[in-house]
């Protein structure tokens, strides 16, 4: 606590709305606890173990296997619910009077929103990682570039999560915002065509949901929007899900952040 109030402190003299380096040092020693390490490092990899021999019979890809879908899908999953973890840190923040401090702190709305995305996303490296790993030692077959451009997708991607997390935090209260994250994610990869592969009037209602846009745009170079029954998804439109979802969810973190710290 003492540091962060330094970080505040020192954040006067800071031009990019109070962000400074002590203080995003400070919101990524508090991200990586052992408790939430661990979490992010188990789920994904259980998840990607029980469902990447789960093919459909008719399972072809242009540019990989079965095996590389879904473990592009397993890594949008991991990296969205390791950036929206964060909702339990900060509701305990807001309920402990930490916003109150933020208030006397130079730490602007936008401000306070790129630090704890930046720390949301460096803590979504690690599930990618883990799932990348074990996808190499399952039998994923993919080309070099849907390697490269599939995990740096579902990892960047995690961004837009990062910003949900941080309402999610900022508008519930601790005993509830222990509980939302973990169904609110699940029913979004579902939703999202992240697990099971959806067409017909599920592919179209997906398009719309905010896991839709990602997961399209980390599977693109191995599916060329193509899903298994045949139906295309855009490049353009999975760009315009992805960037929408992320400004709503910013717009509405920056609302709650100045209502919590009464600066209107």
């Amino acid at each position: 606590m003492s540091a962060a109030i330094s970080a505040a402190r020192t954040a006067r003299t800071s031009p990019l709305g109070g962000v400074n380096p002590v203080f995003i040092g400070y919101e990524l020693r508090r991200r990586f606890n052992r408790q939430t390490t661990i979490f992010t490092l188990l789920l994904p990899a259980v998840l990607y173990l029980a469902l990447f021999r789960t093919a459909p019979d008719d399972a072809t890809l242009p540019h990989g296997n079965f095996a590389a879908w879904m473990m592009t899908g397993i890594a949008v999953y991991g990296a969205a619910t390791a950036a929206v973890s964060s909702s339990a840190t900060i509701s305990v923040e807001k309920a402990s009077g930490w916003m109150r401090t933020m208030a006397l702190s130079p730490l602007s709305p936008p401000g306070y929103l790129f630090v704890k995305v930046l720390s949301s996303v460096v803590m979504a490296a690690v599930p990618v990682a883990i799932v990348g790993v074990l996808g190499a030692f399952t039998g994923v077959r993919a080309t070099a570039a849907v390697w490269v451009s599939s995990l740096l997708v579902a990892w960047l991607g995690a961004a837009v999560f990062a910003a949900l997390g941080i309402f999610l935090g900022l508008a519930l209260k601790p005993e509830t915002v222990m509980h939302m994250p973990g169904l609110t994610m699940t029913a979004l990869a579902f939703l999202g065509n992240l697990f099971i592969p959806l067409s017909g009037t599920m592919l179209e209602i997906s398009r719309y949901s905010p896991m839709f846009g990602v997961s399209t745009l980390a599977r693109y170079s191995l599916t060329d929007g193509y899903s298994f029954s045949g139906e295309h998804s855009s490049l353009a439109m999975a760009a315009v899900n992805t960037a929408a979802w992320f400004a709503a969810f910013a717009f509405m973190a920056v609302r709650r952040f100045r209502k919590s710290t009464g600066r209107g």
